[in-house]
């Protein structure tokens, strides 16, 4: 009888913990589970701690990696098909479940959504082909010409330096809107310096190319020194990047549609500014008083990604 296949269950890596406290072998432990032995011994050697074999840890990591795989396992043949289905009205849903078959791999439904939400904010009209759930009505897209808009002069974010993209040296700037109360205007503007993930926050009472640009030159002027390139979304609001450029004298680049963890260090951030101003808020009641007290509560945050130190004070070694 052969061995099992697939991933460890959670019941299977349980029984290995108990048996290696009852001093069982590497070998006899696969045998006891009818799994491959090398399957086992990888087990065991990823997962192992000063306080032996940890089925909480093998759980953690196997999630980690599962979540990253499927942001990688998205690319242009995949994105066809998704769009090619939902005009077909096709759900999610079954289109994670023929995915498999048509093209010999998957990602799931969830990732799905995600991808076509990702859309609409964007400017596309996939979400219009998501079946309406309870009789709800059709939400219409108040930025359906974002995306439409030519960008002059993008770069996209397969050219940016690879020094970069790896985050080795200061200088590499994200850039985002985060939108509050839709009736009443207004955003703020976020810029995330890349290698120390210092955030800065701005304001401004409508979303348009002129106050986002001036906004930007208003945030940056005092780290002009420090700034060698802005990496922004595909957002109307931002296509005259290259004035930025010629006043800062840096590169831009774009990521790509649908992509937003390209710039995933920005999104985290503006998460972060969730906390203390919640979707839905009226921008325009937001002060620059308000927005130091935010900026300084999440540069002075001690950051696992930063060995536990705070953005102002790797900041501080370049400043």
């Amino acid at each position: 009888m052969g061995c099992k296949k697939g991933h460890l269950t959670e019941q299977e890596r349980i029984i290995i913990q108990a048996l290696r406290k009852e001093k069982f072998s590497n070998n006899a432990i696969s045998k006891r589970i009818g799994r491959d032995r090398r399957t086992v011994d990888r087990e065991i050697e990823r997962n192992l701690t000063s306080h032996g074999y940890q089925p909480r840890k093998a759980r953690q990591r196997y999630w980690r990696l599962h979540r990253k795989a499927q942001y990688k396992k998205v690319d242009a043949k995949m994105l066809a098909y998704i769009k090619k289905r939902l005009l077909k009205e096709h759900s999610p849903e079954q289109i994670s479940n023929s995915m498999e078959k048509d093209l010999g791999s998957k990602i799931s439904t969830r990732r799905i959504y995600d991808l076509v939400w990702e859309n609409k904010k964007y400017g596309g009209e996939l979400y219009k082909k998501l079946r309406i759930k309870n009789g709800k009505k059709r939400r219409k897209n108040r930025g359906s010409n974002a995306f439409r808009q030519q960008i002059p002069h993008r770069v996209d974010i397969d050219e940016r330096p690879e020094i970069a993209n790896t985050r080795g040296r200061f200088g590499d700037w994200e850039a985002d809107l985060v939108l509050g109360k839709k009736s009443t205007g207004g955003a703020l503007v976020t810029l995330l310096e890349r290698k120390s993930r210092l955030l800065l926050i701005g304001h401004v009472r409508r979303k348009t190319t002129k106050e986002v640009n001036a906004e930007i030159k208003r945030l940056l002027r005092p780290y002009r020194h420090v700034v060698e390139t802005i990496t922004y979304d595909n957002g109307a609001e931002f296509k005259k990047h290259f004035k930025i450029n010629k006043y800062l004298k840096c590169e831009s680049y774009f990521a790509k549609p649908y992509h937003a963890w390209e710039r995933g260090a920005n999104e985290n951030a503006n998460g972060l500014i969730r906390q203390y101003i919640p979707k839905g808020a009226d921008m325009q009641q937001v002060t620059r008083r308000e927005l130091r007290f935010i900026m300084g509560r999440i540069n002075n945050r001690p950051r696992k990604v930063l060995d536990y130190t705070t953005a102002n004070e790797v900041w501080l070694s370049v400043a």
